[in-house]
């Protein structure tokens, strides 16, 4: 086993990793960029060392920040989490020439399977079923116009060395090809620092089903059953569970069977997710899957995923345990027969973002409260303490809520019982939505597909629920009286009541209302304090702290409200910057790359 590990990765992710090394006596090195001096996977390492700005390009994406870290610190080893350089085998191949082991599969084996072109064709040869889609990467739009004559749209385009979303771009008439296919390609380097693209046929209303896989370098290959990840919004997993509420168990063995056959077929070791998707058919609640339905290879996460966890509390495997063994050339001590799912888990992402406003990143704050729930089937992944800022450079999510319990309905149970006790203040997060959903009808009955949230389910019940258990908001009014309400504890003939007070003409607390893209009265600043633009004018503002990826217009140009004039980049998310109102473009502020504050104004409009 290793005597020191560098975890080339930030916040809980790190901190997982850092528990299992542990936990096997290891000693852990974090890497950090200057947004995250403070930060709960510093404060865990037994060291630390600092790797460059806030910008991922500059710090956790730099390949030789990070093994020069790894250099210093004398780590004989590598854990690159999930994200950032997790899935880049330019970067495992530079760790496998060095001196330092990487913990992860092999570079050979990433590049056959991370860049999804590469991964169909193994899969296609190894008798894996697969969406109709190119096995060639596209870049022109007469390509995607060819691909939607022979298979219909919607088509999806995605980013060679993408997942979970990021770089994928749905094209449903010709028109928009050349748009998303640039959007796509855009992405695709901004998150991968990889352009390359290519076609799927787009399924309109699947479940998204994904298998783990341990494999040793001794050819052992081992299953542990499937996740069922299908509530996602914009193809963002926010809750996942195993096993699925859809799938017989016929259905679910030949899937598993399916993941085990391609790791084989593309000789893969250490842990991966193989996903599919799963063509849902009309079914009552009581109805499932059976092994007669179609399911079609996605792609292959090269790395640990985000829900690993629900694996982990059905099958009592821990996987970034078996990741270090493996990597330390230790062989599976288990055989197939002996994974057995116990009970049903299912996993809430705890992101910082406002469901009621699209699930908009929230825009900074404090963890003013910080209190997680516990008890009996209640995991807790997360770096954080009361008191801590909440960073915005990176992903919005900030802790992960695992609920285990004997079965499916004691789990939802167990998850209203935990969701109720934990509490965040400070800024938004999608507690209320998670607390909604475990309510919900159709999540409830297991009927739900990846398009559930984007095109079912109700967006006032969203606003309803923010409402009921979201934080105090501050009124946008300045003219309006604030009210803060207040709750005390009081005591009566010696029984305790909660008491909630509405204090009238104070500062209301809470979370500021976000007003991106609103006019702003003020007079903007540049860097050196002198006025950057004039009072007048439409001031059309960022909402969040992000990075600039395009500017849509240019001085003297002719907008309507509604229109794009910016592409901004905030956790991993590309988000337009809309005019309010129509006019002239008499200002542009910044360019592509510009990093930007909440509240800096981007284009003026007269």
């Amino acid at each position: 086993m290793f005597s020191k590990v560098l975890v080339a990765n930030r916040g809980e992710i790190a901190v997982r990793v850092m528990r299992a090394c542990a936990e096997l006596g290891v000693r852990t090195v974090a890497v950090y960029s200057d947004a995250d001096k403070h930060a709960g996977h510093v404060r865990y390492a037994d060291e630390a060392y600092n790797v460059g700005p806030a910008r991922a390009a500059d710090s956790y994406l730099d390949h030789e920040a990070v093994l020069d870290a790894a250099r210093k610190a004398g780590a004989d080893a590598i854990h690159p989490g999930y994200g950032f350089l997790a899935e880049n085998a330019t970067f495992a191949r530079k760790v496998e020439e060095s001196e330092v082991v990487w913990i992860g599969p092999s570079a050979d084996a990433m590049e056959r399977l991370g860049e999804k072109t590469k991964a169909r064709k193994v899969m296609n040869e190894a008798g894996v079923p697969i969406v109709p889609g190119t096995t060639d990467p596209v870049d022109d739009p007469a390509e995607v116009h060819e691909f939607g004559e022979e298979y219909g749209y919607p088509i999806a385009i995605k980013a060679e060395g993408g997942g979970g979303g990021r770089g994928m771009k749905i094209v449903r008439d010709p028109d928009e090809a050349e748009e998303k296919l640039q959007s796509a390609k855009r992405e695709g380097e901004a998150y991968f620092d990889n352009p390359s693209v290519y076609l799927e046929r787009y399924l309109e209303k699947p479940r998204h089903i994904e298998v783990q896989i341990l494999a040793d370098r001794h050819g052992n290959v081992r299953h542990l059953g499937e996740r069922d990840c299908s509530l996602q919004r914009r193809h963002q997993k926010v809750i996942e569970e195993g096993p699925s509420p859809a799938l017989t168990d016929e259905l679910r063995e030949k899937i598993g069977e399916a993941a085990r056959r391609g790791a084989d077929a593309a000789d893969y070791y250490n842990a991966g997710t193989f996903e599919f998707l799963v063509e849902e058919e009309p079914r009552g609640a009581d109805e499932l899957l059976g092994p007669d339905a179609d399911f079609y290879f996605l792609e292959v996460n090269t790395r640990i995923q985000v829900e690993h966890t629900v694996t982990e509390e059905i099958t009592g495997i821990d996987i970034v345990k078996w990741q270090l063994r493996v990597a330390a050339d230790e062989e599976l001590d288990f055989a197939q027969d002996d994974v057995e799912i116990d009970g049903h888990a299912i996993e809430y992402r705890i992101n910082a973002e406002n469901p009621a406003d699209e699930f908009a990143p929230a825009p900074g704050g404090t963890f003013e409260t910080y209190d997680p729930p516990g008890g009996i089937g209640v995991r807790l992944d997360d770096a954080i303490r009361q008191g801590d800022d909440l960073v915005t450079d990176y992903d919005s999510m900030v802790a992960k809520l695992i609920v285990h319990a004997s079965d499916r309905e004691e789990c939802l149970a167990r998850s209203e019982r935990a969701l109720r006790e934990y509490e965040i203040t400070g800024f938004h997060t999608i507690i209320p939505f998670h607390r909604l959903m475990i309510t919900d009808k159709a999540f409830t009955e297991g009927t739900h597909t990846t398009k559930y949230l984007d095109e079912e389910l109700d967006h006032d019940r969203i606003q309803q629920a923010v409402e009921r258990w979201g934080p105090v908001e501050s009124s946008d009014d300045a003219d309006e009286e604030e009210v803060t309400e207040r709750e005390f504890t009081v005591e009566v003939n010696g029984k305790r009541f909660q008491v909630s007070l509405e204090e009238r003409g104070a500062p209301a607390i809470g979370v500021p209302a976000g007003g991106g893209g609103r006019s702003r009265p003020d007079v903007a600043t540049n860097d050196d304090g002198g006025a950057a633009v004039a009072a007048d004018g439409e001031q059309v503002a960022a909402e969040m702290q992000g990075t600039i990826l395009s500017v849509e217009v240019n001085e003297g140009d002719e907008v309507a409200a509604g229109d794009v004039v910016c592409v901004l980049e905030a956790m991993k998310m590309e988000n337009d910057v809309v005019a309010e109102a129509g006019g002239t473009v008499s200002q542009v502020l910044v360019g592509e790359g510009d990093s930007v504050d909440m509240g800096d104004v981007l284009v003026v409009i007269e």
